[in-house]
């Protein structure tokens, strides 16, 4: 089934310049870029996407991390789409991430894992509409 979910390529990997060698492993596997944008994130657009978090003890952590400099919101489309995207990016901790996977090539830490991608059908609609809203 054709899926989009969205990815964030987030500060540590921008601050790095990796942008382009991210997109081209989404890419090479035959996912297609349908929207995309640099931007600085808000406070207010980073409590919108980590809604589900607010509360817990690491929220003012992603907040810090998400809004301290670029990131890049992309748009992927393609057969089974989030479910290839989060087997590409890898565990969230990169050094427990396999071989070959974005998060294990480019991510620093558990908090600095270099992607973000939609985790559910639901999510993706929620993650997409929150960072390219209809004008």
């Amino acid at each position: 089934m054709i899926e989009r979910s969205l990815v964030l390529i987030k500060p540590d990997a921008v601050e790095r310049n990796l942008i382009g060698k991210i997109l081209t492993i989404y890419e090479d596997n035959n996912l297609k870029i349908i929207n995309m944008r640099l931007t600085k994130v808000s406070r207010e657009l980073a409590e919108a996407h980590y809604i589900e978090h607010k509360g817990r003890d690491y929220y003012e952590n992603l907040i810090s991390y998400i809004t301290r400099s670029a990131v890049v919101a992309v748009v992927l489309e393609g057969e089974g789409a989030i479910a290839l995207v989060r087997k590409l990016n890898g565990k969230t901790n990169p050094a427990e991430a396999e071989e070959g996977t974005v998060r294990r090539l480019y991510g620093l830490a558990t908090n600095q894992n270099s992607v973000h991608a939609s985790d559910s059908p639901e999510n993706a609609q929620r993650e997409i509409e929150i960072w390219f809203p209809e004008k």
